[in-house]
Formats: C-alpha cells, sequence, structure tokens
C-alpha cells in the first residue's frame, strides 16, 4: 500500500495500551506529521490510553499538527 502526493498514506496502529497514528509521504519516504497516546496532551487524560475516547483525541491532536504544516489533503 502506497499514498501519492494528492492523498497522503494513514497510518494508523492500536496495540494493548496505546494509539498511536502517522501521515505519511510515500513518494519522499518519510513521515510528515505523528501523534499518540503518549504525547502530553493526550497522556495528561485520566483514562485507558486505547480506546475511542483516546483515540478521538489522537485524531484531533494529529490533525492540528497537519494544519500547522500547511497539510490539507
Amino acid at each position: 500500500m502506497a499514498g501519492t502526493q494528492e492523498r497522503l498514506r494513514l497510518s494508523v496502529y492500536r496495540s494493548l495500551n496505546h494509539i498511536y497514528a502517522q501521515i505519511i509521504d510515500d513518494k519522499k519516504g518519510g513521515t510528515l506529521v505523528s501523534a499518540s497516546s503518549l504525547d502530553s496532551p493526550v497522556k495528561e487524560l485520566k483514562q485507558h490510553k486505547g480506546n475511542i475516547a483516546t483515540a478521538k483525541e489522537v485524531g484531533g491532536l494529529l490533525a492540528k499538527r497537519a494544519q500547522e504544516k500547511g497539510i490539507r489533503r
């Protein structure tokens, strides 16, 4: 599976305890932005780090970081 310049690849991994997400540019061969339940804004939440509420927080953090870098695809 590979992303394109018009459509970047989103990779999400959920372990038993945490959630990790990345936006990847396969053409350049690197991660543009990433977020996880280990990042301080999400880590401070008093909830299990692998549930739906945490996934929403990680997704929101990833979107915020992508917008800050000008990624709008």
